[in-house]
C-alpha cells in the first residue's frame, strides 16, 4: 500500500512511570541524548512518511508543540489530535479519521524504540503491500506482557491473543502498525473491552480473519524496546549510549533523518544546529551537515 500518513499516539498517563510523569508525558522524557518521542518520528521519516499525527492528551499538547512546533524545520508536516482519555490504542485510528481522509496509515506508539540495519527495508516491504495490515513481530523472553502472534506448522499466523497465560509462541506485536484506508471503519466495530479499552490487538484480528494480515518478524539485527516502564527506559537508554558511543554516531536524530531523505538541505540541518552549539546533539549535527 502507499502509506502517505503517519499517527503517533504519544497520549497515555504514564502510571508505570510515576512519580517522574506526574508532570510531564513519558513521551517527553529523555531516552539518553533526546526526546522519546524523536525515536518513532525517526521510524516514520525512515519509512519515507512526512505527514504525521501526534495525538496527545489535553494538558500535555502545548509541551509537545513547543517541542515539535508543526515540523517543516524538519521538512514534514505535523498536525495535532487530542485523546481524551486512554481509551484504547486502536482509538487512535477512529481520532484519525477525518485526518486520514481515506489514506492508508502507519500507525506507530510513542514509546517504541527501533533500531537495525535491516529494519528499513522492512519497513519499505511493508509500505509496498497493496492491501490490508502489516504488523512487525519480535521475540521475547516474557511474551505474556504483550499481545502474542501464534503460528501453524508452516509458519501461518493463526492466532492473536493480548497478554495470554499460556503464550502460542515467544513472539510479541509490537507497537507499529501498517494499515490500509478500511481500518477507521473496523475500529468502531469494536466493543471495548474488559478494561474499557478499544483494544488493537481486535483490530488486528480483524484484518486476520478477513486474511489481510502479514505479519513482519524483525530479526537479529534489530532492536525493539518498548520504554514504558523504569526499568525499560533505563535499558534504553544505556542501549543508545552504547551504539552510540561505540560507532560514534547518534541515533535516531529526526534532523539527520530527514536530511538523508533530502527534505532539508545541509543549510538547513547546520541552521537547527545552532541553538544545540552546547549539546553533543549540536555538534553532531553540525558534523553531519558539513560532510555534504
Amino acid at each position: 500500500m502507499r502509506v502517505r500518513k503517519g499517527i503517533v499516539l504519544a497520549g497515555g498517563t504514564g502510571t508505570r512511570l510515576h512519580p517522574m510523569t506526574s508532570a510531564v508525558s513519558k513521551q517527553l522524557m529523555p531516552i539518553f541524548d533526546k526526546p522519546m518521542i524523536y525515536y518513532p518520528i525517526s521510524v516514520l521519516i525512515q519509512a519515507g512518511i512526512r505527514d504525521i499525527l501526534v495525538i496527545t492528551t489535553p494538558h500535555d499538547q502545548a509541551q509537545f508543540q513547543t517541542l515539535l512546533r508543526d515540523g517543516s524545520q524538519w521538512g514534514l508536516n505535523i498536525e495535532w489530535a487530542v485523546q481524551a482519555s486512554p481509551d484504547g490504542i486502536a482509538q487512535a485510528l477512529i481520532i484519525a479519521e477525518d485526518y486520514l481522509a481515506g489514506s492508508p496509515s502507519a500507525l506507530i506508539l510513542g514509546d517504541n524504540l527501533y533500531f537495525g540495519s535491516g529494519f528499513i527495508k522492512t519497513l519499505q516491504s511493508a509500505k509496498r503491500r497493496n492491501a490490508g495490515a502489516t504488523i512487525f513481530g519480535y521475540q521475547v523472553g516474557d511474551p505474556s506482557r504483550y499481545g502474542v502472534i501464534g503460528f501453524d506448522k508452516v509458519g501461518k499466523v493463526v492466532s492473536l491473543i493480548e497478554k495470554p497465560s499460556r503464550p502460542a509462541s515467544n513472539y510479541a506485536v509490537t507497537g507499529l502498525y501498517f494499515y490500509d484506508e478500511n481500518a477507521p471503519n473496523y475500529a468502531k466495530t469494536i466493543k471495548p473491552s474488559d478494561r474499557c479499552e478499544i483494544e488493537i490487538t481486535e483490530l488486528n484480528k480483524i484484518y486476520l480473519n478477513r486474511s489481510e494480515l502479514q505479519v513482519e518478524l524483525l530479526g537479529e539485527g534489530t532492536t525493539w524496546l518498548d520504554t514504558g516502564t523504569t526499568k525499560s527506559l533505563l535499558a534504553a537508554a544505556q542501549f543508545v549510549s552504547a551504539i552510540e558511543e561505540r560507532q560514534g554516531l547518534r541515533i535516531c536524530c529526526p534532523e539527520v533523518e530527514s536530511f538523508r531523505k533530502g527534505w532539508i538541505s545541509s543549510e538547513a540541518l547546520a541552521e537547527l544546529a545552532i541553538p544545540l552549539q552546547k549539546s553533543g546533539y549540536g555538534d553532531y549535527l553540525t558534523k553531519i551537515a558539513s560532510l555534504k
